[in-house]
């Protein structure tokens, strides 16, 4: 890879639009994924899957230009560059997983021996040392998913699209497979990456875009999506002695809208407007020495939250 190449978007979509008959699916939607985890983020029929099926060179645009490393993503020069995971599982179930990615190799053009080696490799580091040879069939979800994340690596694209990776797995996985996709980019490889667990999604991407309706929402870090809503309230939970009189004390501050007490000893939660400004009052009253302020988290400065708001 050339130096210059490290700064060129794996994914570019370039005012696109895409229409089947008379129903508009995307519109106007331009975005680019570089060496990061890109997140997309909408509601079931708001036009992902057509946009994930653009970005892998299924379907052409009805307007503008997707590229994949600066080529037309339907070319197979740029579908090469791309590992594809989709939302729907159609595992041969009587084939082993190191047979599956085997097969799937000698269409990229790999060799039986080479095939055969860098699948087991990439399953292996993916934690499936110990079941190559067994039938997919007897995989648990977990497991399955894995292999599905294999085929989509084991070419060693330069992107991969990963299409609600996370649905029906088990924490455990879930996180497993966070700290699989937080490594891609470390490696080269751009990633765009839809998910309808929020909260995970959130600890795993760089950035996001947020799709409604067909049309692009919003992008960017999920603390500047939250700057574009001064106005949302937002909860903010305390842990400090005296809890009782610390709640009479905020609610003479202009930002704190309400205090509620919790069942836990010493914490109480605050519904505040401009939050920075509650922060530097909070600041300056734990300074006075008035109250011992012992922990203080921002609850509501997060996708869900954000998303929930920006599409009403």
């Amino acid at each position: 890879m050339r130096p210059d190449d490290a700064l060129a978007p794996v994914l570019a979509f370039e005012r696109v639009t895409r229409w089947y008959g008379h129903v508009v699916a995307l519109m106007d939607v331009s975005f680019e994924v570089g060496r990061e985890v890109v997140g997309l983020v909408g509601q079931n029929g708001v036009g992902k899957s057509t946009l994930m099926k653009l970005a892998a060179g299924l379907l052409r645009p009805s307007q503008g230009q997707v590229r994949v490393c600066g080529r037309d993503a339907t070319t197979r020069a740029a579908r090469s560059e791309v590992g594809y995971c989709p939302d729907f599982e159609a595992l041969p179930e009587g084939c082993s997983g190191a047979h599956y990615v085997t097969n799937l190799l000698r269409y990229h053009g790999h060799g039986a021996r080479s095939a055969a080696e860098r699948a087991r490799a990439v399953l292996q580091e993916l934690g499936l040392g110990q079941h190559l040879d067994r039938s997919i069939g007897e995989y648990s979800k977990g497991m399955r998913q894995r292999v599905r994340l294999a085929q989509a690596l084991a070419h060693e694209p330069r992107f991969v699209l990963l299409d609600e990776p996370m649905t029906g797995l088990d924490p455990v996985a879930r996180s497993e497979l966070a700290v699989t996709i937080r490594a891609l980019p470390a490696r080269g490889i751009g990633v765009l990456v839809s998910s309808h667990v929020l909260h995970e999604l959130e600890s795993v991407v760089d950035r996001v875009v947020l799709v409604h309706q067909g049309r692009l929402l919003a992008s960017g870090r999920i603390g500047e999506l939250r700057r574009l809503v001064p106005e949302l309230p937002q909860r903010v939970r305390l842990v400090a002695a005296r809890q009782r009189e610390l709640a009479a004390c905020l609610l003479q501050l202009p930002q704190v809208v309400a205090v509620n007490l919790t069942d836990r000893d010493q914490e109480l939660q605050v519904t505040v407007q401009q939050p920075r400004e509650f922060l530097r009052e909070l600041t300056r009253l734990g300074a006075s020495g008035s109250f011992v302020i012992e922990a203080v988290q921002m609850m509501d400065d997060n996708l869900a939250s954000v998303f929930g708001h920006l599409v009403g």
